[in-house]
C-alpha cells in the first residue's frame, strides 16, 4: 500500500500524463518523449562503486543513486554474451539465442545455444526507432560472430543491422584499451589508432559526439557499453598512482570495509552474514607478492574510475543542452566480478585469445600475455587480469563470480534516473529485478508498443520481463513470477523469497533469500519438498526456452567449468 507521499506522488504524475493527453487531443504539442540512455559496465562486481560500497571513486554514478532509485536486488546473468542479448531483447538469452558465447557459433545443434542475436527477437532499438527515436551504440557489441568462414566481415547482426543509426562498435567481446581489435564505425573497420588513444574514453567521447548530432527535437536512445572494467588490465599510469597504496591493506581488509559500508548506507540486512574468504585464496598475510596483487587491484580501479569519468561526460552533455531532466538514465554490469587468471604464454595464432590480443604492443614490442607476479600489469605491452582475490572482493558480500548463478555472478548495481519522470532521490528499493526488465521499462516510458514484426518477419514472443515504472515511481510489481538461469551447467530459479540454485557439477542447494541471501545456509536437506518443487518449476523453464542438460556433447574440455588455482596462490595456500 501507498504511503501519503507515494500516493500523492503517484497522483500528481498520473495528472500530468493526463494533462498530456488532454492536449494531444485538443491539437496542441504533446510533451516530448525521453531520451533513454543505458550504460553498462564489463566485468565489474555488485560492491565495486561507491554508492553500493565501495571505494573506488565514482562520483558521478553516485550522483545518480542520490538523486534517482538504487536496486539492492537486481540480477543480470552470468555471462557477458548470454546478459547483453537478455538486457536488449526482454528476453531470457537462450529464447535470443545467447545461451553460451559468440565463439561457440555453430558448435551446437539446439538453437538457443547459437551464438547469434536470434533475429525473431526484437531488440530496444529496433522498438524504438519506428517510433521516432534516434538509436546509438558506443562500445561493446559482442552478439554477433565477427567474421564468416572466408574471413571477410559478417555484418548481419551488428548494430547497424538491429535497429541502431549509428554505431562507434567493438565487435567482439575484449580487446586491448589502446589498439583494441574488430572496432568499427558504423560497418567500417578502424585500424588505426592515435599514441594517446583509450578506449573507455574513446566510448564517452563517442556517445557525446552522437548525441550531440542529434536534434533537439528528437528523442534519442544510446546504449553505451563500456568495455571497462573487463581485462587485460589496462590503465594509465596516473590514474593507477592514486591507488596503488589504498590496496596494499589487502583483500581481507577492503571486504570488511565494503560490507561495513554496504550495511551503514541500508543496502543490505545486517542479518546476512558476509560469505568466508574464497577458500582458494590465501589471507593476505600469506600472499607472497603483495606489491604486485595491489597493483592488480589499482588497475582495476582505475579503469572503473575512468568509466565514471565517460559516465560524466555524458551527463554533463546533457545539462549543458538542457536535456538531463527528461533523460531515463540506466546503469549496470553485465555479470558479477572475475575469477578468471592467465597463465603465462605465447599466443599461438589461431587461438581463441587470438582475435582479441594484439600481435605486438603498440610501440611494435614483444607482448607479455599471462599473470606473472614478476610483471607490473597496466601498460599496454601485458595483457594480465586481477584474478580471483580481487573478484571475491568485487562481489562482496556474495559467493562466487561470474559464469556462476550463486550472488556473485548474477547481482548487479542497477540505478535509474529520470527527474521528470520521477521523483525520488536517493531511494533504496529492495524490490527484485532483472535484466529482462529493462525493455519493458523503456518502452512504457516512452511509451511504444512492441512492433508487429521481427526482423525475421514474425510475430515477436511475449516479453518476459516487467515494468519497473510502478516501482521506480515509489509503488510495487504485484507479481514478480520466476526468474531463471542457466550457463554452462550453473543453474538457479528464484521464486519469491526462495532461490534454487547448482555449480556444475553439484546438486541443489536451496536458500531463503529474505534471511540469507549471502547463501551461506542451505535448506535443500530440511525442505525436500520445495526443492523438488522448485527443480520441476526449473526443468518446465528450461523447456521452454530452449536450455540443455551441460555437458552437451559437443562441449569442449578444458577451461569450461571449475575455478583456476594458479601457481602462485597455491604456494601461498600450503
Amino acid at each position: 500500500m501507498l504511503n501519503r507521499r507515494e500516493f500523492l506522488r503517484t497522483s500528481t504524475l498520473a495528472a500530468c500524463a493526463a494533462t498530456a493527453s488532454a492536449k494531444t487531443a485538443a491539437g496542441l504539442p504533446a510533451p516530448r518523449k525521453p531520451n533513454i540512455i543505458i550504460f553498462l559496465a564489463d566485468d565489474m562486481g555488485y560492491s565495486d562503486i561507491g554508492c553500493y560500497g565501495g571505494e573506488i571513486d565514482t562520483p558521478h554514478l553516485d550522483r545518480l543513486a542520490k538523486n534517482g532509485v538504487q536496486f539492492s536486488s537486481f540480477y543480470n546473468s552470468p555471462r557477458c554474451c548470454p546478459s547483453r542479448a537478455s538486457l536488449l531483447t526482454g528476453m531470457y538469452s537462450h529464447q535470443a539465442h545467447m545461451g553460451m558465447m559468440v565463439d561457440d557459433h555453430g558448435r551446437y545443434p539446439f538453437p538457443a545455444y547459437d551464438g547469434d542475436l536470434n533475429e525473431n527477437c526484437v531488440t530496444i532499438a529496433e522498438a524504438l526507432k519506428p517510433a521516432g527515436y534516434a538509436t546509438l551504440h558506443s562500445g561493446k557489441w559482442h552478439l554477433s560472430s565477427s567474421q564468416k568462414t572466408d574471413g571477410n566481415p559478417d555484418r548481419h547482426n551488428w548494430p547497424l543491422q538491429r535497429g541502431f543509426d549509428h554505431g562507434y562498435s567493438m565487435i567482439t567481446g575484449a580487446g586491448s584499451y589502446y589498439t583494441p581489435n574488430c572496432l568499427t564505425r558504423d560497418n567500417e573497420p578502424i585500424n588505426h589508432f592515435d599514441k594517446d588513444f583509450y578506449f573507455t574514453d574513446a566510448i564517452g567521447d563517442e556517445a557525446v559526439k552522437m548525441m550531440g548530432n542529434v536534434s533537439q527535437d528528437q528523442p534519442f536512445f544510446l546504449y553505451c557499453a563500456f568495455n571497462a572494467p573487463h581485462w587485460p588490465l589496462h590503465a594509465p599510469e596516473e590514474v593507477t598512482a592514486k591507488y596503488r597504496e589504498r590496496y596494499l591493506a589487502g583483500w581481507d581488509t577492503m571486504r570488511e570495509r565494503r560490507h561495513t559500508k554496504q550495511l551503514a548506507s541500508g543496502l543490505l540486512k545486517a542479518e546476512w552474514q558476509m560469505t568466508p574468504r574464497d577458500p582458494r585464496v590465501p589471507a593476505w598475510e600469506r600472499a607472497s607478492y603483495k606489491k604486485w596483487e595491489a597493483e592488480r587491484m589499482a588497475v582495476y580501479a582505475a579503469q572503473v574510475e575512468i568509466l565514471d569519468r565517460n559516465v560524466g561526460k555524458v551527463i554533463a552533455h546533457l545539462e549543458a543542452t538542457h536535456q538531463l531532466e527528461n533523460t531515463l538514465i540506466f546503469f549496470m554490469a553485465d555479470n558479477g566480478g572475475n575469477y578468471e587468471e592467465f597463465n603465462i604464454q605465447k599466443m599461438p595464432a589461431g587461438s581463441k585469445r587470438a582475435i582479441w590480443v594484439p600481435d605486438a604492443a603498440p610501440d611494435g614490442g614483444e607482448l607479455q600475455f599471462g599473470n606473472d607476479p614478476n610483471v607490473m600489469p597496466g601498460p599496454a605491452n601485458t595483457i594480465q587480469s586481477y584474478g580471483g582475490p580481487w573478484g571475491n572482493v568485487s562481489n562482496t558480500p556474495f559467493r562466487l563470480y561470474k559464469h556462476f548463478a550463486h550472488e556473485g555472478g548474477i547481482s548487479t548495481p542497477f540505478l535509474a534516473h529520470w527527474p521528470d519522470g520521477f521523483k525520488a532521490q536517493g531511494h533504496i528499493t529492495h524490490q527484485v529485478g532483472h535484466e529482462i526488465d529493462v525493455m519493458p521499462t523503456c518502452l512504457a516510458a516512452a511509451g511504444v508498443t512492441m512492433p508487429a514484426k521481427s526482423k525475421a518477419g514474425t510475430a515477436p514472443a511475449p516479453l518476459e520481463g516487467k515494468n519497473l515504472m510502478p516501482v521506480l515511481r515509489g509503488g510495487s510489481i504485484a507479481e514478480r513470477g520466476m526468474l531463471f538461469w542457466e550457463h554452462e551447467g550453473n543453474c538457479a530459479v528464484r521464486d519469491g523469497k526462495w532461490k534454487l540454485v547448482a555449480a556444475f557439477p553439484d546438486t541443489w542447494e536451496l536458500y531463503d533469500m529474505d534471511a540469507d541471501r549471502t547463501e551461506l545456509h542451505n535448506l535443500a536437506e530440511t525442505n525436500p519438498a520445495q526443492v523438488h518443487r522448485m527443480a520441476d518449476a526449473y526443468r518446465a523453464l528450461a523447456k521452454r526456452v530452449g536450455a540443455q542438460p551441460w555437458p552437451m556433447p559437443q562441449t569442449p574440455g578444458g577451461d569450461r567449468s571449475g575455478l583456476p588455482l594458479p601457481k602462485y596462490l597455491e604456494d601461498d595456500r600450503q
